[in-house]
Formats: C-alpha cells, sequence, structure tokens
C-alpha cells in the first residue's frame, strides 16, 4: 500500500521481533471492515447485536484484569528524566526498548499483524498529523475504523514522508505484572503490551492525540489540549465556538452535547458539538486560536448515560457502535447498563460473562468504567465543521472542577497570563465514587496530568508563550464550577442543559456587550445578567451566594496552592508572580 521507506523499514523490523503468521494492511474498505467484525464474531471475540434494534452495533468483553487507562504503567520515556517532569513516570529510552521488546518478541505468533494507517484530523488537513498503528487484535482495528480516519487515503496523504507517529500493540499474555503503555517523544513512538483495554491500546487516542501530541505542539508552536469543543447559535444565526478542560467526572460529554433550556431553544438558541474530548489548536492566518477535533468518533462511559443525562450521546450510540464491558440482554439481544433506565433486563450476561439477573442480583451487570465506541457522524449535534479540517476559531477557554466551596459559578481571569494561572490550579474534589475520603482536593492542571507528554512547567511556559503570540486576539479565559452544595449536600445550581446560562454570560463578556464585578480572582458576573427565566426553584439570591468570592477561603486557597507549586521542578516566573499577586489582593 506504499512505497515510504521509513515506514516499510520499521515495519519489517517489528515483524521481525513479533513473528506474525500474516500481515494485513487496513484499506479502510467497508468490505474488509466487514470481513473482520464476522471473523471476531466467529471466534467469541465480539458479538453481534440485535440488527433491527441497534445495526451495525457489537458487544466485546475485555480480560477482568484490563477495564481502564493504567497510569501507574504509562511512562513517558525521555532521554532526561527532567524533561518527563514531576507528574509523569519515567523510564531511560535504552531501558525501556529492551524490556518491552523482550516481552513483545514472538507474541504475534500464529496470529496476523494489522497494519492501520490513520490520521488525527481530517485527511490532509493543516492541523492533521498521521499514525501507524501495529496491532494483533481484531477489536483495536475496528474501534481505531471508529475514532480515527484509516486507510488508502491516508498512506497517500503521507506520501514519502517521516513525519509520522509509530505505534506497536501487542496483546501478550494480557498480564498485568507486565503490562506497559510507553511513549518515545523524542522518537515519535508509542509501545503498548499486554493490555486489551481501549485507552491503553487505541493508540491514536490519550497516546498520540495527547502525549505524543502535546511535545509536538510544544516544538512546533501549537497546542494538544484535552477539551471539548462546542459552539453556540444565537437567534441571530451566528454561531461561536468554546473550548472547554475538566478532569473526569465533571460533565465534560454533557457540556459538549448540551440541550438548551426550553425558553433558549424557543427563541432559536442551538449548540453544535465540534469534539467531546480533544482539541488540537495552532493560531490562524488572521492570528486568531483555530480548533480541530483529532478524533473522528466518541469513546465515552456507558454508566449514567441516558435519555434524561445526555439523549444525544446516548441516540449517538443507536448504530454502529462498539459497546464494551456492559451487559448483554439475552431476551433481544441488545446492551443495558446501569442508569440507562429503570428497567434491567433479568434474563442477562454481565459484563464478567456470568448469567445475571439485573432485579435479584447485587453485582452491576456493566464495570463502571464501560465503553461505547461511536462514530461522531451520528451525533445529532454534530457541528458542520466537524468534517471540514479548517478549525474553528475559539472566543473563549473554559476550566472547571468540581468544588462544593469556595469556586464560584463562573469567573473571568483578568488577562491570558492570569487565565494560564487559573489552569494550573485546577482541582476537583473527590467524590465517592473514588475509592478514599471525599472532598479532598486533586489537582489537575488544564485536565493534563495524566496526559502531557514532557515536564508540567515546560507545558506551562509553552502556554504562556502562545498568548505572547496570540495578542490581543487570544481567547478570554474563564472558570466555571457547576457542583456548589447546600448545607444538606445538595447541588444548588441545576446543571446539565442550565449551563448555556452561563456560556451566554461568558460570550457576552468576549463581546464585551456586558460588565462584571472585579474580585480578587477575577471578574464575576453582576447577578441580574444571568438569565434565570424559566428557572423553577432557583432564584436571583441563590445565584448571589454561589457568585460570592469571600477573601477568607481565598487565602487557605492561596497557601494550598503555594504547597502544591513546589512540586513543579520548572514552574515559569509568570505564574509565581500571578499567586504573590492574588495573595496581595486577598489582603
Amino acid at each position: 500500500m506504499t512505497k515510504n521507506q521509513s515506514v516499510l523499514t520499521w515495519i519489517e523490523n517489528m515483524k521481525d521481533l513479533v513473528n506474525p503468521d500474516q500481515v494485513l494492511w487496513i484499506d479502510g474498505s467497508e468490505e474488509q471492515l466487514e470481513a473482520l467484525r464476522k471473523e471476531a464474531c466467529s471466534t467469541g471475540e465480539m458479538i453481534k447485536l440485535n440488527e433491527e434494534k441497534l445495526p451495525g452495533c457489537y458487544l466485546h468483553r475485555t480480560a477482568v484484569n484490563d477495564v481502564a487507562r493504567v497510569e501507574g504503567r504509562t511512562y513517558i520515556c525521555s532521554k532526561k528524566e527532567v524533561d518527563a517532569g514531576p507528574t509523569n513516570n519515567w523510564m531511560d529510552p535504552e531501558k525501556a526498548y529492551k524490556m518491552l521488546y523482550d516481552i513483545a518478541r514472538g507474541s504475534y505468533k500464529g496470529r496476523t499483524m494489522y497494519v492501520i494507517p490513520y490520521s488525527m484530523g481530517p485527511v490532509g488537513s493543516p492541523f492533521s498529523k498521521i499514525g501507524i498503528e501495529l496491532t494483533d487484535s481484531i477489536y483495536v482495528v475496528l474501534n481505531m475504523a471508529i475514532m480515527t480516519r484509516v486507510g488508502k487515503a491516508v498512506v497517500e496523504a503521507l506520501g514519502d514522508s517521516n513525519d509520522w507517529v509509530r505505534g506497536l500493540h501487542c496483546k501478550c499474555e494480557i498480564n498485568e505484572e507486565k503490562r506497559y503503555i510507553c511513549h518515545f517523544p523524542e522518537d515519535n513512538t508509542i509501545i503498548s503490551v499486554n493490555s486489551g483495554y481501549g485507552g491503553n491500546v487505541l493508540l491514536g487516542k490519550k497516546c498520540f492525540a495527547l502525549r505524543i501530541a502535546s511535545f509536538l505542539g510544544k516544538n512546533e508552536g501549537w497546542m494538544a489540549e484535552h477539551m471539548l469543543i462546542l459552539g453556540v447559535e444565537n437567534p441571530q444565526g451566528e454561531i461561536k465556538y468554546i473550548s472547554a478542560a475538566f478532569p473526569s467526572a465533571c460533565g465534560k460529554t454533557n457540556l459538549a452535547m448540551l440541550i438548551p433550556p426550553e425558553g433558549y431553544k424557543a427563541k432559536g438558541y442551538k449548540v453544535w458539538t465540534v469534539g467531546d474530548d480533544i482539541a488540537w489548536m495552532r493560531i490562524g492566518p488572521d492570528g486568531r486560536l483555530w480548533a480541530i477535533n483529532p478524533e473522528n468518533g466518541f469513546f465515552g462511559v456507558a454508566p449514567g448515560t441516558n435519555n434524561k443525562s445526555n439523549p444525544n450521546a446516548l441516540a449517538t450510540t443507536k448504530s454502529g457502535t462498539i459497546f464494551t464491558n456492559v451487559a448483554h440482554n439475552l431476551d433481544d439481544n441488545t446492551v443495558w447498563w446501569e442508569g440507562l433506565d429503570k428497567n434491567p433486563p433479568e434474563n442477562a450476561v454481565d459484563w464478567k460473562g456470568n448469567p445475571w439477573n439485573g432485579k435479584t442480583s447485587d453485582v452491576k451487570g456493566a464495570h463502571p468504567n464501560s465503553r461505547f465506541t461511536a462514530p461522531a457522524k451520528n451525533c445529532p449535534c454534530i457541528s458542520d465543521e466537524f468534517d471540514k479540517g479548517t478549525g474553528v476559531p475559539i472566543s473563549a477557554i473554559v476550566f472547571g472542577g468540581r468544588r462544593a466551596q469556595t469556586t464560584p459559578l463562573v469567573y473571568q481571569s483578568r488577562d491570558w497570563n492570569n487565565g494560564v494561572f487559573v489552569g494550573s490550579i485546577m482541582a476537583s474534589e473527590t467524590t465517592a465514587a473514588a475509592t478514599g475520603a471525599v472532598g479532598v482536593l486533586r489537582h489537575d492542571p488544564m485536565a493534563m496530568k495524566p496526559f502531557c507528554g514532557y515536564n508540567m512547567g515546560d507545558y506551562f511556559a509553552h502556554w504562556i508563550e502562545m498568548g505572547q503570540k496570540l495578542g490581543d486576539k487570544a481567547p478570554k479565559i474563564f472558570n466555571v464550577n457547576w457542583f456548589r452544595l447546600d448545607d444538606e449536600g445538595h447541588f444548588i445550581w441545576p446543571g446539565f442543559g442550565d449551563n448555556l446560562r452561563v456560556l451566554e454570560w461568558i460570550l457576552k463578556r468576549c463581546e464585551g456587550t456586558v460588565d462584571a464585578k472585579e474580585t480578587a480572582i477575577g471578574y464575576v458576573p453582576n447577578a441580574e445578567d444571568i438569565n434565570l427565566e424559566g428557572l423553577e426553584d432557583f432564584t436571583i439570591e441563590d445565584l448571589k451566594g454561589i457568585l460570592e468570592v469571600k477573601n477568607d477561603e481565598w487565602t487557605k486557597e492561596a497557601d494550598e496552592i503555594t504547597e502544591y507549586f513546589k512540586t513543579f521542578d520548572r514552574l515559569p516566573q509568570e505564574l509565581k508572580d500571578q499567586l504573590e499577586a492574588l495573595k496581595s489582593r486577598l489582603q
């Protein structure tokens, strides 16, 4: 399929290492993919679901010891340890290659090597990057065909260039003691062994799109961010775009696919999804920041997704979707997960493959991290810009976390560098969903802590440098907190579709059509400038309460940030200055 010497040489070397019985290039054709689906069903690797109710959909179960990303086994293998920084696991590249090659050696014997040429971003877009993943898993091939653009067109776009990311995935024995996901940013290489779970083996996902791409972005002058991208269309038909970063369990996919409240809908407001997870952003010819979603599908968490929480996400899964580790309803050959509806199947198989009665069993039918891999084009609110490859201009960047107190519903940073500071101190309080104490503050700067492919201090410095290049055309930076609690522990803000009320204020601030109050932390809305029309059980007094900035609480926060900043060995002076300025304003 290619005459590219760098590609052919690397594949030969990997063939010699893993010793496959045969090699199959993935050409992206429906005929080839359909043959692979049939083969996977014949071996039991996948189960074909009800063609009438879920056309083109399949179920897959991973090994019970292989159900999530393994951060403790994920490494950045830069030549110098300091370049991986304090937030990453580091391994010396020479040592890592030797260890990985020893584990992978001969592991494809009796298996097929699938060669997947894939493009992150629309093929041929100036934003896009190309990778080649070798795998011995049909499941990986079929997921990559949903999550990325695969096949002949990618090989043609690459031509004889050496600018591509090498990815080797070997299932081996799915041995968790020998499971490693290693990134070699200086070599454009990713190697994953002993896993079959999506986040560890779909190498275009977090591995390339964030860890390798963030390093490429730093060197090439662009940004790879763990951000959704959405467009808000006003009644006049104008669309403004927002990118937003949240740690997990903070409603990222829900915001990306937001459905406007009835009052807004009636006026003609619409929300368009460009991406739910990753944004690649470059400075355009007009000097503004433009973004694409480099992915072609959604890799979403199934539990809790339902017709009320996220009807658009649920609709996206109705065809051409691969479900992983959910319950299998044997009565009608469909799938079920906790939170889908209040009618669990009685004659079913749970995610481990055991008989399961949802009415009587006290074990969960679906794993809490069970997934759906669905084509983005299925999404009812997918943006017309999604596939164009020209990107969308970003008006606002929004950071957010889950905070019961302290952080107001929304505030605007004072300027770009202050916005970088706001992103760098992003934190969420732990919930009952995680093991350990509830309410413990966990920092996740820019929601990138698990995904930054190099030293986080240098990453902050890259943000500051991008702001200098953008100048007065830089997007405005905001912080939101949908999760303030009352004295009884209930959420005060209604959230979900009503978050559009806050986005509307954010866009008005970008246009300069609404005032704000200056506080020690930034600019906070005047309560009357947030539209509460149609909200029941929520008053302007409630709103004033969750917009309040209490200096005594923020003084404690500043002390906590001082300690947290000590973990960074290359913290930019600009962020130290921002912290000192915050402290002096609080006094």
